[in-house]
């Protein structure tokens, strides 16, 4: 009997269910109320670390959840919006941290960096899936703590050193676009976890469906990306503006 994954059985259409573990639950009420006292101390609004929150258990409660432990593409949504969509809204209270305040661009970049390929390699992908879930636990908080690392990073530069916030949205870029088109092109299907009675019933082999994961990780990840570019470019050529790499 295979394990059943931290997600449950990657279910058929129509069957995709929330994931109410109270551990989950747990973690991510008591996450949110360590956010909102922060903030709270400081006397700043908790509106957006706070949906930062949400985001996050949109992507770890919703069917996104169970739908991930069938199709490879889900599971990349449900990164994205970890990586792009909580992360981002999390490092508007990270940024508060006095560690978070006196870090550099290369440490956290780098920490994304290495985290988000190695939970791409098909061996540790595979592991996410085991039954005991210490992997899928480990996979998710290091994702999103190294990429709340990374986002505080690139906002607290973007104002005073604009060229720095540029060079790490496009080392970013570069490196989710290089993976995103390895995924893309790959000639065969990469996890075995998504094999084809797996994904068939959803319309989809497991290389077209790992084509679609590729494909979402290199052109929305890349937009996001681009626009901190572009916003980091606009801040670095406006007069007055002292740019340092």
């Amino acid at each position: 009997m295979n394990p059943i994954p931290f997600c449950g059985p990657p279910p058929l259409p129509g069957g995709a269910v929330w994931n109410t573990h109270p551990v989950l639950i747990a973690v991510l009420l008591l996450g949110a109320a360590g956010t909102l006292a922060l903030v709270r101390r400081d006397g700043k609004d908790a509106v957006w670390p706070m949906a930062g929150w949400a985001m996050l258990a949109m992507a770890l409660v919703s069917p996104l959840c169970s739908l991930s432990v069938a199709l490879f593409s889900v599971r990349v949504t449900q990164h994205l919006v970890v990586v792009l969509g909580a992360a981002p809204l999390l490092a508007m209270a990270a940024m508060r941290l006095r560690s978070v305040a006196r870090g550099g661009m290369a440490a956290p970049a780098a920490a994304f960096f290495l985290l988000l390929w190695l939970w791409h390699a098909p061996g540790p992908y595979a592991a996410t899936f085991a039954a005991d879930g210490i992997a899928y636990w480990m996979m998710h908080v290091s994702l999103a703590f190294s990429a709340t690392w990374f986002w505080a990073a690139l906002l607290r530069l973007a104002p005073t050193r604009p060229m720095a916030a540029v060079v790490g949205a496009l080392t970013t870029a570069i490196q989710m676009g290089v993976l995103g088109a390895l995924l893309t092109f790959a000639p065969r299907p990469l996890y075995a976890v998504h094999a084809p009675d797996v994904t068939l019933p959803w319309g989809y082999t497991p290389l077209e469906d790992q084509q679609l994961g590729g494909l979402l990780m290199w052109v929305p990840g890349g937009l996001l990306f681009v626009l901190v570019l572009a916003l980091g470019l606009a801040l670095a050529l406006r007069p007055g503006t002292r740019a340092a790499s």
